[in-house]
């Protein structure tokens, strides 16, 4: 039996979604151009090739919703119960673009966009800023200007920058920045590198389906590994997905990668401070976006910490009723889940 959605805390606690996503015209625009003339990586025309010329009706809908900063996207928070979205950014952002200036124009003038939306809308949008790592120390100056003067509440970053991930030393600038405003960052997916998309492209897994969270769960390996959380202590990395599906493997990952530090087999493995069990115990804030699926939910709390699992939708991408009346519907304590759609957001954004 369905209930009816509502906001206001009914049930107990409000619902704040916590990986919902917007995006602008001019960034698709960009996209766009990128694949006709023929700069763009196989993963870009794969996602956007579709949603950005695709007549379907999933493609039209999730880009006009994609667009939308105002009254459709509280309506439809409305229908389905979300009090506060934390938006960000669309991935991939503006991360692929070739012209560094123009990438950092366009975050710039989407942080402007979505700190606008917030204000007109205090009580139902959370903004989260948006960089262009192409340029660490712009973005570190961006990730300043999100916290100090639009009020965001975290950083958003898609997975690799044209195949480059966070654990090279030139990405520093961007975690001293983080640490310096206290501020989380959010690790979202976007389509694997040509380096590796082929055997996934090739059977349609190159997205959300699969690619993603392989790519993601992997960046966050690799920055843990490196020793991130030993340089930088009080930095939580969110990830989406339920952990891009890390939690499910910290078993093997913890014995292998312990193994592969004794062997001396990797120059890059040394020993860290903990393991990376207890790392994602301590560092690592996972969303349950586009996975309403009360097992999943329950094993994450179960492993990493009731305190480390939020609730998020993956609007538009995944806007679905009967999502957030299953996730309602779990078999959980009153105050397990008041953290998990609700003070658990509040902490680590410091709402």
């Amino acid at each position: 039996m369905t209930h009816e959605l509502k906001t206001g805390g009914d049930r107990g606690y409000l619902r704040i979604a916590t990986e919902e996503a917007f995006a602008t015209r001019e960034q698709v625009d960009v996209y766009l151009r990128m694949i006709r003339d023929g700069t763009a990586d196989k993963g870009m025309v794969s996602l956007w090739g579709f949603y950005g010329t695709s007549p379907s009706e999933r493609a039209t809908q999730i880009l006009d919703r994609l667009l939308d900063l105002g009254e459709r996207r509280i309506a439809d928070m409305d229908a389905t119960g979300i009090d506060v979205a934390i938006l960000a950014l669309t991935s991939p952002g503006v991360q692929p673009y070739l012209d560094v200036e123009e990438a950092k124009a366009i975050a710039s003038r989407a942080n402007d966009q979505l700190a606008a939306a917030c204000a007109k809308y205090p009580t139902r949008f959370v903004g989260m800023t948006t960089v262009a790592p192409q340029d660490p120390e712009w973005s570190a100056k961006e990730i300043l200007r999100g916290a100090r003067e639009l009020g965001f509440k975290g950083c958003q970053i898609n997975s690799h920058t044209q195949g480059e991930y966070l654990d090279d030393p030139k990405f520093d600038p961007i975690f001293r920045a983080l640490v310096e405003v206290d501020q989380p960052l959010y690790i979202h997916p976007c389509t694997s590198p040509d380096s590796m998309i082929g055997p996934m492209l090739e059977a349609g897994l190159d997205g959300a389906v699969f690619g993603f969270g392989v790519e993601t769960g992997m960046h966050l390996l690799r920055l843990i590994t490196i020793g991130i959380f030993d340089k930088y202590p009080t930095l939580q990395i969110m990830v989406g997905h339920m952990g891009e599906a890390l939690p499910y493997w910290l078993y093997r990952l913890d014995y292998m990668h312990q193994a592969g530090v004794r062997s001396q087999r990797y120059d890059r493995m040394k020993p860290l401070k903990k393991t990376i069990a207890e790392y994602m115990k301590s560092n690592v804030l996972v969303t349950n976006s586009g996975v309403a699926w009360e097992p999943a939910v329950k094993f994450a709390q179960e492993v990493l910490g009731e305190d480390r699992v939020m609730y998020a939708m993956d609007y538009p991408y995944q806007y679905e009723a009967k999502e957030v009346q299953d996730m309602d519907a779990m078999a959980m304590s009153d105050a397990t889940k008041l953290k998990f759609f609700q003070t658990n957001a509040e902490r680590w954004f410091k709402l």
